[in-house]
């Protein structure tokens, strides 16, 4: 039974480790080369149009840049999910060091609690 339960929790924990990775991956992946990149596609699509480029032209170049963008927030936020994935399930992992150590050392103490009493 108790086996059961430290695989579910180990399960959880696991599951709440790559929640938490997902949402921080999802959060940084847009930094600020992203956004330059996104002004400077802008930028060009701009002066293309001002400098009388006719529309067939300028829109093949504004949908690659905003494919491209696309994929390099894509590429960073799944790189960004395995590094944070392995400082939760790292972070989680020494919680459960020091969870056990407590429990050691509660157990520990609640025999030497005994020994003392008995002795007594």
């Amino acid at each position: 039974m108790e086996e059961a339960e430290v695989t579910r929790l180990g399960h959880e924990a696991r599951e709440l480790a790559a929640k938490r990775a997902r949402e921080r991956a999802r959060i940084a992946r847009w930094d600020l080369d992203v956004a330059v990149f996104l002004f400077a596609v802008l930028i060009i699509v701009i002066i293309l149009l001002f400098q009388g480029i006719a529309t067939e032209v300028v829109t093949p170049i504004a949908i690659f840049g905003l494919v491209m963008v696309w994929l390099v927030g894509w590429r960073r936020g799944r790189q960004l999910y395995q590094s944070f994935l392995q400082e939760e399930l790292a972070r989680l992992e020494a919680a459960d060091k020091k969870a056990a150590e407590s429990i050691e050392e509660t157990i520990e103490e609640k025999v030497q609690k005994a020994l003392r009493e008995r002795l007594r």
